[in-house]
């Protein structure tokens, strides 16, 4: 299929064992570029399902290898990187949370400085573009060359038919600031459901964005977190067809 030289990002928010990642990754690997997996999720509620943690790097190192596709991870915390180094895993994200948070960038970037990984670094929760390059420029000026945004939406102070606001016109705003940043787009948070992915993804490709991170679980019904945002691979590869 022609992806019109689009990066596909797939996998599930966080897996609770191995066999479940595993199936995911078998069904998903032809269609998709980058396998994506929370390892440690930061939680609102300290009783929701945070991942599981140190463990799931590994089987991602035995997935990496098996399928021949690189890992992409949140990160946000000096340890994270250092764990993930250790087992070759060299894409890290930083969470709409932590891009906000000058003090875990800075730590971040120490942790990193002089590895030559990839870092994507999501839109802040609120809508404050500055917030946004603060971080982006926090990694380029420790020598990071690849570096990509990605556009997760924004808090809704209203409600809306969105979990969090697209706001386009931030994304414009951030290529109009840096003009050559590669800008990802995260479907599956923006809409929080999965009845507004596919006309959300088609908005993102058609203006101009450079690829998509999709939520994919082999059993969405019974993924630990956000559940109701993640598809199928049966799902991904229609919406992949469709959209290309």
């Amino acid at each position: 299929m022609t992806r019109k030289k689009k990066i596909i990002i797939a996998g599930p928010c966080s897996v609770k064992s191995e066999l479940e990642l595993y199936n995911t990754a078998r069904q998903i690997y032809n269609y998709i570029d980058i396998f994506r997996c929370g390892v440690w999720k930061a939680r609102t509620n300290p009783k929701s399902y945070k991942g599981s943690g140190n463990k799931t790097i590994g089987w991602l190192n035995s997935v990496s290898k098996e399928f021949n596709l690189p890992i992409a991870i949140e990160v946000g915390l000096p340890s994270h990187i250092e764990i993930a180094l250790k087992h070759n895993i060299k894409i890290f994200w930083i969470g709409a949370r932590t891009t906000v948070n000058p003090f875990y960038i800075n730590e971040i970037c120490q942790a990193i400085k002089g590895s030559n990984v990839e870092i994507w670094i999501k839109n802040p929760i609120h809508a404050d573009v500055n917030a946004w390059i603060g971080a982006i420029e926090r990694f380029s000026q420790i020598g990071i060359k690849k570096i990509k945004a990605i556009h997760r939406g924004f808090f809704n102070f209203y409600e809306s038919k969105y979990r969090n606001s697209p706001k386009w016109h931030l994304v414009d705003e951030l290529k109009i600031k840096i003009p050559n940043i590669d800008i990802i787009c995260d479907p599956s948070h923006i809409c929080g459901n999965t009845f507004l992915l596919k006309s959300v993804s088609k908005k993102a490709i058609n203006r101009g964005m450079n690829g998509l991170m999709i939520e994919t679980h082999c059993q969405p019904n019974k993924a630990l977190s956000d559940a109701n945002q993640q598809i199928n691979p049966q799902e991904l590869k229609k919406l992949i067809k469709e959209i290309y």
